[in-house]
């Protein structure tokens, strides 16, 4: 039996590999297990300062692995939606979004339920030309979770939200672009390639001005004032002047070469 979740080790990054190409990287709750002990072991090597999450085949992940749930003795079909939501998607939502490194969604299929908000839940979300998202939800009488309604509405608007969820429509990797839910497209041949020069670049930046600057980007969008997001930067600036980083990059702008950043 192949491993469910792949992971291959690159200078200051980690390419993290959802791998059940026959269920479109369906989730089950023993991958939801395997893939949470990648992104800790991951946060634990002080050498990796970037992520690439990522699926085999022809799919970036397509949500709960319905089927698999239904034949595990201990998930019945009766049981509670909800509090298997809190045990599995809630605690990955929450993960990414505070990894200690920045984390690329490379989009290579597609991205339906719950695998949609997965790929939105990340810092950087890009895709294969031939890639869409699916808010399939209510297709089957659900509604959005892993962060679904909290991530787009957020990034496109309610109007397009509600179209999403309600009309359960794919939408095509172009249009999700055009529409600014994601950061690039690709030809499907160069979305790795791509993948990985912005993973070495951002493995060679101040992690820790990236972190602090996602975390104000994040307020912001939960609804923060603009005095409440002043006071904000102002006291995340004072953390990011005392960073060892932010003295290289004074001292590199001063003597005119490039910084070397080491995520301190």
């Amino acid at each position: 039996m192949s491993e469910a979740v792949l992971v291959e080790l690159h200078k200051g990054y980690r390419v993290i590999q959802i791998n059940r190409p026959d269920r479109l990287n369906a989730l089950d709750r023993a991958t939801h297990v395997v893939l949470m002990e990648k992104l800790l072991e991951a946060e634990a090597d002080e050498t990796c300062r970037a992520i690439i999450l990522t699926g085999t085949g022809r799919g970036f992940c397509a949500g709960a692995d319905l089927a698999g749930r239904n034949q595990v003795p201990e998930e019945p079909r009766s049981k509670d939606a909800g509090s298997s939501i809190e045990e599995t998607w809630n605690p990955l939502a929450r993960k990414l979004a505070v990894m200690r490194m920045p984390v690329i969604a490379a989009v290579n299929g597609i991205a339906a339920g719950a695998g949609s908000s997965i790929a939105l839940g990340c810092d950087i979300t890009i895709a294969a030309r031939s890639a869409y998202f699916l808010q399939a939800f209510t297709r089957i009488g659900l509604v959005p979770d892993c962060g679904g309604t909290w991530f787009l509405p957020n990034l496109v608007g309610p109007a397009r939200a509600r179209g999403m969820v309600m009309l359960a429509e794919p939408l095509p990797a172009e249009k999700a672009l055009e529409w600014g839910l994601i950061w690039n497209v690709f030809d499907d041949d160069k979305l790795m390639q791509e993948a990985h020069k912005m993973a070495a670049k951002l493995a060679s930046m101040p992690t820790k001005a990236i972190l602090m600057s996602r975390r104000a980007i994040a307020a912001a969008s939960a609804g923060n004032s603009l005095n409440e997001q002043l006071d904000l930067e102002r006291d995340l600036q004072a953390m990011a002047s005392r960073t060892e980083d932010h003295k290289e990059g004074v001292t590199a702008f001063l003597e005119k070469r490039p910084a070397q950043f080491k995520g301190r």
